[in-house]
């Protein structure tokens, strides 16, 4: 639904010097299954998921919620399953599954990535990067270390904005006012661009804020981390 984002990953990572892939056989991480209580329909794209990526020295995922979804619910599914070859492959490939912002300070070290992005910006960091894998002040060192950027707090950054997959969509009212907030509070910023690690947010955020016709766009992490002043951003 988003190609720019992973785009801007494989173009981010290749500068830094990683050799990428993007295995075709990957599909949903599964989550949307497990969130809503199927657990037992995730069953195959766990599979899928280790079958995909077990040969690879790290997995990298532009979305918090994914990797969340992967470090925090797959054991679980996997020993469900009572496969316990399954729950071996698990077990081994989740401590090399990253979150992008966590790889970049962590694994390659790095906060300065070359980028150029001569824009005022605000972040919002998401519900699962921030509680589930504490990902802390990372995308913010990354953010900060942009050539050209005005980086600007954001109020009450540390409030969901409301989406929350399928809640977004049972609890429709509930959630527009949640996300209303978070909007409000961005145009208050006077920011130009709205970024976030994870695009389900950006997607709802974005959302309130083109029907308000706020004239602020949302971006991607990766996006901003991958441009370098040669072309559009």
């Amino acid at each position: 639904m988003w190609p720019e984002t992973p785009k801007a990953v494989v173009r981010l990572l290749r500068r830094l010097g990683c050799e990428v892939y993007f295995p075709v056989e990957q599909t949903c991480c599964g989550q949307m299954c497990t969130n809503t209580g199927y657990a037992d329909e995730a069953l195959s794209a766990v599979r899928t998921f280790v079958a995909a990526f077990g040969g690879y020295d790290a997995i990298v995922a532009p979305s918090g919620s994914c990797v969340a979804s992967v470090r925090h619910q797959h054991r679980g599914i996997a020993a469900r399953s009572g496969d316990r070859r399954l729950q071996d492959d698990v077990a081994a490939l989740t401590p090399r599954v990253y979150e992008l912002s966590e790889f970049l300070v962590d694994i390659l070290g790095v906060t300065d990535v070359g980028a150029y992005f001569p824009h005022r910006v605000t972040y919002h960091p998401t519900c699962h990067s921030l509680r589930m894998l504490r990902v802390g002040d990372r995308p913010l060192k990354l953010l900060e270390a942009v050539r050209g950027i005005d980086l600007v707090d954001l109020p009450g950054s540390d409030q969901c904005c409301g989406f929350g997959g399928t809640f977004a969509m049972k609890n429709a009212d509930t959630s527009v006012a949640m996300g209303s907030d978070k909007a409000r509070a961005a145009r208050e910023t006077g920011a130009e661009v709205l970024v976030a690690g994870d695009n389900s947010c950006l997607a709802h955020i974005g959302g309130l804020l083109s029907r308000e016709r706020s004239g602020m766009r949302v971006m991607h992490l990766a996006e901003i981390l991958a441009a370098t002043g040669d072309g559009p951003a």
